[in-house]
């Protein structure tokens, strides 16, 4: 005779704010008073990132994890009618946090995610319990010879240095950047690109990635800052890293050691979107560290 258990598989709720009159769209899971973990996506992807880690920390946390504008199902105005900026970034998942009542929280910051986050906690250090980057960069070691021409872009944003991106939008670049460093690609879920490319291919959107682009600098000049949270406030930290990730390789992943000597570093043999293929070994480390940090 078989016997069958009952599980409750948590639901995620597919939602909507109003944020600075735009429509940003997030995913919220788990029980409304427990406590909050904010996943905050990388290019060229969005919430739907973690549509798999949700579920798996939504039995005993608050898990809400917001589309940046332009990207995923969040609204795209016209590069002329809004600043496509980190800081603007920032000030609407902060607006969208304060909505939803996160005055307290993890943040798990991957790519884009990272500069938006550590935004967050320079304007809020008090907020920030825990902290976890997936390949989530925050110093120049981690910017190597992939970034040269977008350095470039950085010290001219001319025609021909934007031109010279917008192969960084095309199907082939976005498959890239989830297939390299993956030992078993079967691992992937091929929907993940796709759904990415469906988005990136929206008129006008090549110009407003190539603006993010040009507006990274921005992010490296506040580096130093960054580096003076970490070792001012001394969060809780995990370094769960894609170690074969060519955008920001391990250099950077170590890096964060010199400001947080007792942050846990993990290099997964994995590339830059890390979780796609190796979930089976970050959410045990992700679950037992916010177990240790942020008390269910």
């Amino acid at each position: 005779m078989f016997s069958t258990t009952s599980t409750t598989i948590p639901v995620t709720h597919h939602r909507t704010a109003t944020v600075e009159g735009l429509t940003i769209f997030y995913r919220e899971a788990g029980p409304a008073d427990a406590p909050v973990v904010v996943l905050l996506h990388g290019f060229p992807s969005s919430s739907h990132m973690y549509r798999n880690l949700i579920p798996a920390l939504a039995d005993r946390y608050r898990v809400i994890a917001p589309d940046l504008p332009g990207f995923g199902l969040s609204a795209m105005p016209p590069r002329e009618e809004f600043e496509y900026s980190f800081a603007k970034f920032a000030d609407i998942v902060d607006g969208l946090l304060q909505q939803l009542g996160a005055e307290r929280y993890a943040l798990y910051v991957m790519d884009y995610g990272a500069p938006t986050g550590f935004r967050l906690a320079l304007a809020h250090p008090g907020r920030v319990a825990a902290l976890i980057t997936q390949n989530g960069n925050a110093y120049e070691d981690g910017l190597q010879a992939f970034w040269d021409p977008i350095k470039a872009l950085w010290a001219d944003n001319s025609k021909a240095h934007r031109d010279a991106l917008r192969h960084f939008m095309t199907p082939e670049i976005t498959k890239f950047q989830y297939v390299d460093g993956v030992k078993d690609v079967s691992r992937l879920d091929p929907a993940a690109w796709l759904y990415d490319q469906l988005f990136l291919d929206r008129p006008g959107n090549v110009e407003i990635q190539l603006d993010l682009f040009y507006d990274y600098r921005n992010n490296v000049a506040l580096y130093p800052r960054f580096q003076e949270f970490f070792r001012t406030h001394k969060p809780p930290t995990l370094i769960a890293w894609g170690a074969n990730d060519s955008i920001f390789p391990a250099e950077g992943a170590r890096a964060f050691l010199r400001d947080l000597p007792d942050a846990e570093l993990h290099l997964l043999d994995s590339g830059h979107f890390a979780f796609e293929d190796k979930a089976d070994e970050i959410v045990p480390l992700l679950r037992d560290f916010l177990a240790r940090h942020l008390p269910a």
